[in-house]
């Protein structure tokens, strides 16, 4: 009967999470039945991968839980006086092109020792940057506020951040690098949505979890909480994760990627030449650029602006992690599926599709500035940027690099990826109000703004590669 029974809600925790678990189900039930690329694989073969990707893409999505916290906690550090939103872009774009120049050394050392050692050294490695940070802002936090105490903890994110984001760097390359000999070309689009969806369930961790945790907790639990999911993740790892299906007992096969049929050893600087010989690869790199500049002007800063003008209260803004992650499932999932099964294994297509998609989101969060449409405008950017982030880096870096120099290929892209972050980072810290004139909309229109010209270049770029596809042992297309 009304009125004698106590009303019971659902955890908050799960009423964000729950839609996110039901959206998996019905994207497991929808692949299960479609038509599927049969290459012959035994059913032993695909238990193995699956036990395989599964806690390598666990252990890759948890890294973006102890990357993207600081920024997912920013504009309340920058409301409560403890870190500026200025401070924080100068963190984050030195952090950034740390990650950028990084595959310097992690590409080519994935190739020589492996994608599971580097996988275990990037986590570990997060791991242990996280404890610091945790440490410094409790530090923070526990001394007498003013000047010098944010000057302090801006110093200490600055080299912790900075060498957070070197062993980050280890993530994408390391998980390419093992997925290369366990999927052949055409089964690698769906392997694409499955790297967006990984990505996707790693922001929302981040940017909802992190914040979450942070505001019942204390700022210190989100860095402590991190660190403690990433250490269970290397013993994953270790335990669970092979090179290759001969590590793992298994025959290898012929993934007819660009080094199939190479058997001998290539030095790198031949590696190199071929690889900078490629137009392709140069165009990929460069929409990549643009897709790092994008993907953080939206995840990053929408936040801060919500914040700044008052809207800190909006369903949009609290459910930030979640929408995140929806829509990254989404994107992740159409690109993988329309690629492979529409376009052919081709990466371009889809790309061009949903990078038009980034160019009128960006116009509409432009024409809309102030208004509540504005945060659906750019979800529906997010939606796309990972969509396409999941082709290129995830996939396009496997195909035309080849299993053999995955590593080295992914590098190199992911790195222009995160020279883009890097770059908006800075961009915006000069350019984005402060203070009093940060409460009016029309003062943030330059973030939008800034978004129009490198939407429509990657998405001119992206045409410019519409029926490429790898060629075995080619140097150029």
């Amino acid at each position: 009967m009304p009125g004698l029974l106590p009303e019971r809600s659902m955890p908050e925790w799960l009423s964000k999470l729950l839609p996110i678990l039901i959206l998996l189900v019905v994207v497991g039930v929808v692949l299960s039945l479609l038509p599927k690329v049969d290459l012959g694989h035994s059913d032993a073969f695909k238990r193995r991968r699956v036990m395989n990707w599964l806690p390598l893409g666990l252990t890759y999505a948890f890294l973006y839980f102890g990357r993207y916290n600081l920024s997912a906690i920013a504009g309340e550090l920058d409301k409560s006086g403890i870190l500026a939103k200025a401070q924080f872009n100068e963190i984050d774009g030195v952090g950034a092109w740390v990650y950028g120049i990084a595959f310097l050394i992690n590409g080519p050392l994935t190739d020589k020792i492996g994608g599971r050692i580097t996988m275990i050294i990037g986590a570990a490695g997060s791991m242990v940057m996280n404890v610091g940070m945790a440490l410094a802002m409790q530090a923070a936090l526990a001394s007498e506020a003013g000047p010098e105490r944010t000057a302090e903890l801006q110093q200490a994110l600055l080299y912790l951040n900075a060498a957070n984001m070197y062993f980050q760097s280890f993530g994408a390359v390391s998980i390419v690098k093992v997925n290369a000999p366990w999927f052949h070309v055409r089964e690698r689009g769906v392997l694409g949505g499955l790297f967006g969806v990984l990505i996707s369930l790693g922001l929302y961790f981040s940017y909802d979890w992190s914040l979450a945790l942070g505001k019942s907790l204390g700022w210190t639990w989100s860095f402590s909480i991190p660190a403690v999911v990433l250490g269970l993740c290397v013993a994953a790892t270790a335990l669970l994760v092979r090179n290759s299906p001969s590590d793992a007992g298994l025959g290898d096969f012929d993934t007819g990627d660009a080094t199939s049929g190479q058997t001998e050893h290539v030095p790198m600087a031949t590696v190199l030449r071929k690889m900078f010989s490629n137009h392709i690869i140069w165009i990929i790199i460069a929409v990549e650029f643009c897709s790092g500049f994008l993907r953080q002007a939206v995840m990053k800063q929408y936040r801060l602006y919500a914040k700044g003008i008052g809207d800190g209260d909006s369903f949009v803004y609290e459910n930030w992690g979640m929408l995140l992650c929806i829509a990254g499932i989404l994107g992740g999932v159409f690109a993988g599926f329309i690629s492979d099964h529409v376009f052919g294994s081709r990466r371009g297509p889809v790309s061009s599709v949903l990078y038009g998609g980034l160019l009128l989101g960006a116009v509409g969060a432009f024409l809309t500035i102030g208004t509540p449409a504005l945060g659906w405008c750019v979800v529906f950017m997010s939606l796309c940027v990972i969509g396409v982030h999941g082709m290129l880096s995830g996939t396009a870096s496997m195909d035309f690099g080849g299993s053999k120099n995955a590593g080295l290929t992914t590098g190199i892209i992911d790195g222009f990826v995160y020279l883009g972050t890097g770059t908006q980072a800075f961009l915006y810290g000069a350019l984005l109000p402060t203070g009093d004139a940060a409460k009016d909309p029309a003062n943030w229109k330059v973030w939008p703004g800034a978004m129009l010209p490198v939407a429509l270049v990657g998405f001119v770029l992206c045409t410019r590669i519409w029926n490429a596809r790898p060629k075995p042992n080619a140097s150029a297309h």
